[in-house]
């Protein structure tokens, strides 16, 4: 079980988080619990068990003279370096905090009452799916970083890559996401191999997510996105299936 544990020194805030979290775990059935939800660094401290992979959602504001966020975050990475540490702050944006103290926050939730617990809800879902892709075979996974955040995708669910219209990006879907990072097809073209299709100088498609060709007008489609197919594209698809089969 993973051991999550809580510091803010608003007790409506840290009710409002913990009311989140045990609603999501609930739902859906993760083997998480709240450990610990505290007040104060050295009582987070106290309880927190070493060793043990474990989530922390941590205050950046505390009014704690011996800890902040940050601090407490630091003393918390030292003891458990896997440990996932997420932020909540009533600012939009401390990421550089974290480079100042070598930290990497999973996430920054702001401290907005309407928004605290669907926010803290969608954190712990991706959470949970890094936790799972950590189990996975390293060579049946996809790794992208987005801004901050590093993301581990299973390969058997991704549909395509897409360029970007931001220059050297790539947009990689999912059949429920879709996510922009740095980085071109044609290395990722030779660092996949025959399980994608380069269809197109600007798509690379999962070869067993296509679902229909249209060779007349050159398309394709895979998870319902239209694809375009090159003339060199036919060529890789046919070369591909007929040695498949």
């Amino acid at each position: 079980m993973i051991g999550i544990y809580l510091c803010d020194d608003e007790d409506a805030v840290r009710e409002q988080i913990q009311t989140a979290l045990e609603r999501k775990i609930f739902a859906e059935g993760y083997d998480m619990k709240v450990m610990c939800s505290a007040a104060g660094g050295q009582e987070l401290l106290a309880k927190a068990e070493a060793g043990k992979r474990s989530i922390y959602f941590l205050d950046v504001e505390l009014k704690d003279g011996e800890w902040d966020g940050f601090r407490l975050g630091q003393e918390l990475r030292r003891r458990d370096p896997h440990c996932t540490l997420v932020y909540i702050t009533g600012y939009g944006d401390l990421a550089w905090r974290t480079f100042q103290y070598h930290l990497e926050a999973f996430d920054y939730i702001v401290k907005e009452p309407e928004r605290i617990g669907p926010a803290v809800s969608q954190c712990l879902e991706e959470i949970h799916l890094r936790l799972l892709a950590e189990r996975q075979d390293p060579a049946e996974m996809f790794t992208l970083r987005t801004g901050e955040t590093v993301r581990h995708i299973p390969l058997r669910e991704i549909l395509l890559f897409e360029t970007a219209s931001v220059p050297h990006h790539v947009l990689l879907h999912t059949a429920n996401s879709r996510m922009d990072f740095l980085g071109s097809l044609g290395e990722l073209e030779i660092k996949l191999g025959d399980r994608f299709i380069r269809t197109h100088r600007a798509f690379l498609v999962a070869a067993d997510k296509i679902e229909k060709v249209d060779l007349k007008h050159n398309k394709l489609w895979a998870g319902g996105h239209e694809c375009l197919l090159s003339r060199r594209g036919k060529v890789e698809l046919r070369r591909k299936t007929e040695g498949s089969r």
